[in-house]
C-alpha cells in the first residue's frame, strides 16, 4: 500500500506535489534502506507530449528491425508464460522477442505509458520475420517464419541493476506520479500487477534523464478484460485472471465502480489488489490529464506500432476516451 497512509493526507499531498513540479529530491524510507531519490525516476514531465512520436517511441538503442528480415537464434526465452527467444541480427545486435497475443499489447501499452511521461525501453512491433538456426520443432539450420513479434533490443548504456522492485516498497510511494502509474495500469486493463514485472534501469549513454528509472516493463498482460473468470472468484487460483490483447473484453470491462471515503474502487480482480486500494480521485484526474493530451493521431500510432488494424485501433481508442472523460465528474 502507498505509505502516504502513514501520514495526514495533506502531507502526503503536499510532498507529492512540490517533488512532482519542482523535480526536486527527498529522502524516502523504506523497509530495507533509506535512500536519496527523485521523482523523475518513475515520471519525467513530459514537456513535449503533444509532439511525441507514438509509432517510433523511445529513440534509445538501434533502429526499429523491419519486416521480412532474418535472425539468428541465440537461446529460447523460458522466462514468462508468453513463448519468445533471444536473438542476432545482421548487425550483431541482440534482441529479446516475445512471441503470441502479449506480442501487440506490450508494445501499445508501452507507447501510452511512455507518452505521457513514464520511463519505457524500446520495443517494436514486427508482423512477419525469419528465424534461422532455432532448435525447436527440429528445423535445425532451416529457415523458419515466424509472425507478430515484440521486439525488444540489448541498450548499450541501458543495463537492468535490480530484477524487481515493489509497488508497495520503493522510494517513490508518497508521490503522485506513483499512483498515476497505477491508475495508468487500470486504464490499459494490465491485470497483471506482480512485482516481476518491475525492472530498475541504470542508463550510463549519456541521453537527458535520471540515471536510475523505475519501469513497469512487462506490459503484455493490456488491452484485454480487466475482470477474473466468475467461477474463479470462489478459489484461491490465481489464473485466467483476465484476458490479453483482447478487444471484446476491453470493450465489455468496466472501469471504476465507484468512489468511497474519498478512495476508487476499481473493477479490478488481479494480483496484488490492494495496491491499487488507495488511489484518490485526484490521483484518477491527474492521470486522466495527461492521457487528454493526446491527440487521435498520437492514439492510433500507438496501436499502429502495436500492429492492429485502423478499425480496431479505433474502436481501443472510443473507449480509452470514455474513460478519460469520465474522470472529471468523479468526487
Amino acid at each position: 500500500m502507498r505509505t502516504a497512509q502513514l501520514f495526514s493526507p495533506l502531507i502526503a499531498l503536499t510532498l507529492g506535489s512540490a517533488v512532482a513540479l519542482a523535480g526536486g529530491v527527498a529522502q524516502t524510507q523504506t523497509t530495507s534502506t533509506t535512500v536519496a531519490a527523485s521523482v523523475d525516476e518513475i515520471w519525467m514531465e513530459p514537456r513535449d507530449l503533444e509532439r511525441r512520436d507514438l509509432f517510433r517511441g523511445p529513440d534509445a538503442g538501434p533502429p526499429p528491425p523491419q519486416a521480412g528480415l532474418s535472425f539468428a537464434f541465440v537461446k529460447e526465452d523460458t522466462s514468462g508464460r508468453s513463448p519468445g527467444y533471444d536473438v542476432r541480427d545482421t548487425r550483431g545486435v541482440i534482441w529479446s522477442v516475445k512471441l503470441g497475443p502479449e506480442a501487440q499489447s506490450e508494445v501499445t501499452a508501452s507507447r501510452i505509458l511512455w507518452g505521457i511521461g513514464f520511463h519505457q525501453p524500446p520495443s517494436y512491433h514486427v508482423t512477419k520475420w525469419t528465424l534461422t538456426g532455432a532448435p525447436a520443432g527440429g528445423q535445425g539450420e532451416e529457415d523458419d517464419a515466424q509472425f507478430g513479434g515484440r521486439f525488444r533490443p540489448e541498450v548499450p548504456g541501458w543495463k537492468v541493476v535490480e530484477d524487481r522492485w515493489a509497488w508497495n516498497d520503493n522510494p517513490h510511494m508518497t508521490w503522485r506520479p506513483h499512483a498515476g502509474l497505477l491508475v495508468a495500469q487500470m486504464f490499459i486493463n494490465n491485470w497483471d500487477l506482480k512485482d516481476s514485472n518491475n525492472k530498475v534501469y541504470e542508463v550510463t549513454d549519456g541521453s537527458a534523464g535520471p540515471r536510475r528509472r523505475y519501469m513497469v516493463r512487462d506490459l503484455g498482460a493490456s488491452l484485454g478484460s480487466n475482470e477474473q473468470a466468475k467461477w474463479l472468484r470462489w478459489t484461491q487460483l490465481r489464473i485466467a485472471q483476465g484476458s490479453k490483447n483482447d478487444l471484446a473484453g476491453f470493450l465489455e470491462s468496466g472501469f471504476i465502480e465507484g468512489v468511497e471515503n474519498g478512495k476508487v474502487v476499481f473493477e479490478y480482480s488481479g494480483p496484488n489488489k490492494p495496491f491499487v486500494e488507495n488511489i484518490t480521485v485526484e490521483d484518477i484526474r491527474w492521470t486522466a490529464q495527461l492521457l487528454s493530451r493526446l491527440s487521435d493521431k498520437q492514439w492510433h500510432d500507438a496501436f499502429r506500432a502495436g500492429g492492429y488494424s485502423k478499425a480496431d485501433a479505433g474502436k481501443y481508442i472510443a473507449k480509452f476516451r470514455e474513460r478519460i472523460e469520465a474522470a472529471p465528474a468523479l468526487h
